[in-house]
């Protein structure tokens, strides 16, 4: 088995990014992902994905904001940084972003099939990722 370096030159490195979308409350938006998602099918999860070559980080967190729940966001900014592997060799790094909404009416996109407004204490209860439900809890006030 490679270690080190060369276990790092001969793997994937692939970015992803979530956002936690508060609304004037101080609730965010967690999102259930549908029964035939490809990955972690019924759990709740975040907005978010993989960001396109021709856009900057914010502007890919912002645009799947867009996509999968119709919200548009502001005050977009970087909340942690996580690196993982994912089993298969691959290194995911996931940017977690934290931004603010003022909208109310969130629209599905094919990838959800429900969606809840959150305190962290109701999302840590939730059936999520371990990941997410810790930075949660390390990083949300």
């Amino acid at each position: 088995m490679e270690t080190g370096v060369d276990a790092f030159r001969n793997s994937r490195v692939c970015l992803s990014q979530k956002t936690f979308v508060f609304n004037t409350e101080g609730k965010f938006l967690t999102l259930l992902r549908t029964a035939t998602a490809p990955t972690r099918p019924l759990k709740w999860d975040l907005p978010g994905g993989a960001l396109e070559i021709d856009e900057t980080p914010i502007e890919g967190a912002e645009r799947e904001i867009k996509e999968e729940t119709g919200l548009a966001v502001t005050g977009t900014r970087p909340l942690c940084l996580v690196s993982e592997h994912d089993g298969s060799g691959d290194r995911w790094v996931t940017v977690a972003y934290r931004a603010d909404t003022k909208a109310t009416d969130v629209t599905l996109s094919f990838e959800h099939e429900e969606y809840r407004w959150v305190t962290k204490e109701e999302f840590l209860l939730l059936d999520s990722s371990d990941k997410w439900r810790g930075i949660a809890a390390q990083y949300l006030d």
